[in-house]
């Protein structure tokens, strides 16, 4: 199960490996409602989450994502990429 408090430049490497685990682990939902910092490096992750989940023939979908990562996944354009249940 993926438990990440933070999606923030500083945590990135730790939550990408985190979600890469959790990925090969079969894991196709990732919840992100303990999340409590995010920044721009959010929507990065996620997009390289998505990535690799492709990669290895899944889809993942986010549940409770944070909504600064959400406006600024629209502001980027990229929000298409990243369904939502």
């Amino acid at each position: 199960m993926l438990s990440i408090d933070a999606l923030t430049f500083l945590a990135a490497p730790q939550a990408l490996e985190q979600g890469a685990a959790a990925i090969r682990a079969g894991e196709t939902v990732f919840d992100l409602g303990g999340v409590k910092a995010a920044d721009s490096s959010g929507v990065a992750l996620l997009l390289a989450w998505q990535r690799r989940a492709l990669q290895a023939g899944h889809r993942l979908t986010f549940i409770n994502v944070p909504d600064n990562v959400q406006k600024l996944a629209s502001l980027y354009g990229v929000d298409t990429l990243l369904p939502q249940a």
